[in-house]
């Protein structure tokens, strides 16, 4: 991908961006540890989002 990203596109990104990451430790305790991981999780090289 290009340097160069139109304001729609870095709004998608930062989207997807925010979904991939890991559940935060303060709900996991509030859960009982119940959840745990975030099941939207991505890795950028294993996965590629379909933009």
């Amino acid at each position: 991908m290009g340097a160069i990203k139109t304001k729609g596109l870095k709004r998608k990104l930062l989207v997807e961006y925010s979904k991939a990451q890991g559940v935060p430790t303060w709900v996991v305790l509030k859960t009982k540890m119940k959840v745990r991981t975030n099941p939207q999780r991505r890795h950028w090289r294993r996965r590629k989002l379909k933009l």
